[in-house]
């Protein structure tokens, strides 16, 4: 089958061994799982959602905080039985719900492995990239949708991930999105329970166009989503490469954003100062992938 399964739509068949731009192959490969704190309350709660990282990217931004598993695609390969066991394991320790983090290339097997109802929310947390193709594969199976929706202009799109049409992407599959699963739903404990939680992530020197996807989300959604601003923005190894974002957010560029999405009236949430810490960065070690009695030195490592 021809992969259409993000926005690039690169039509290999990755069931016969070709690689697209993703350079990942049909089973899922993984760098970590495990239960995550760092999420919006809403998700993460008190007992932490249950995080699994999946390595390789169909977008790899040129600045990403997790660029070990995106660019350079650590993690190793399971099959669908042991993904639905790693599910299983997360919910008992206490997972308030099943969170598949960068997700969107190996959608056919996570589906597979979703083909019984888990007993908590299924978050499908993405860099908002997805094709429609995916998403209406995934009807009925997700709860929540986490998607990114990065860039306004076309502009810092192609530059900073190769994609011109990423706005145009990305608000297709967050029609899709809502279209499925509505407006947000929480229980008594303020956990979401179902919905979609829209974020954003400002950069430096990205203020208008952060300014300009407020204004989108509130005319074309309103109250059907919630919104994240986050400020986490960390520079790295990659990052480095764009002078201009070679640094972290400053409080003005913050500060006016945030002042905007309040005026706005739209529902959600922002991020302290001192989120932006590679402190809050996971660590990639295959936490929690592989059965207790393997060994976990045949992880896959390789440049982007």
């Amino acid at each position: 089958m021809n992969c259409a399964l993000c926005g690039r739509a690169c039509g290999v068949d990755r069931a016969t061994g070709e690689i697209g731009f993703c350079a990942m192959g049909e089973l899922p490969a993984l760098a970590r799982a495990a239960l995550h704190h760092w999420e919006e309350p809403c998700i993460s709660g008190t007992r932490g959602s249950g995080a699994v990282f999946f390595s390789g990217c169909s977008l790899r931004c040129g600045y990403c905080q997790n660029y070990e598993i995106s660019h350079m695609r650590f993690g190793t390969e399971v099959d669908v039985a042991r993904l639905r066991e790693i599910f299983e394991e997360l919910i008992d320790q206490g997972a308030h719900n099943i969170n598949l983090i960068n997700p969107t290339h190996f959608v056919p097997a996570i589906l597979r492995a979703l083909g019984r109802k888990l007993p908590v929310p299924v978050v499908y947390n993405s860099h908002g990239y997805d094709g429609l193709q995916a998403l209406r594969a995934l009807k009925g199976k997700i709860d929540i949708y986490l998607p990114d929706l990065k860039y306004f202009y076309k502009l810092p799109a192609r530059r900073y991930s190769g994609v011109e049409d990423y706005f145009e992407i990305a608000s297709r599959a967050i029609d899709e999105m809502v279209a499925q699963v509505g407006p947000p739903v929480m229980d008594g404990d303020g956990l979401m329970r179902s919905g979609v939680l829209i974020r954003h992530l400002l950069l430096p020197l990205q203020a208008e166009g952060a300014m300009r996807i407020i204004d989108h989300v509130k005319a074309r959604y309103g109250e059907r989503v919630l919104f994240s601003l986050m400020r986490q923005y960390t520079p790295n190894a990659i990052s480095a490469r764009y002078p201009e974002i070679d640094r972290r957010v400053t409080e003005e560029e913050y500060a006016q954003v945030e002042r905007y999405l309040f005026d706005s009236g739209l529902e959600g949430f922002v991020q302290e100062d001192g989120s932006a810490d590679a402190a809050y960065l996971p660590a990639f070690d295959l936490s929690g992938v592989l059965p207790k009695e393997e060994d976990p030195f045949g992880a896959l490592g390789g440049e982007g």
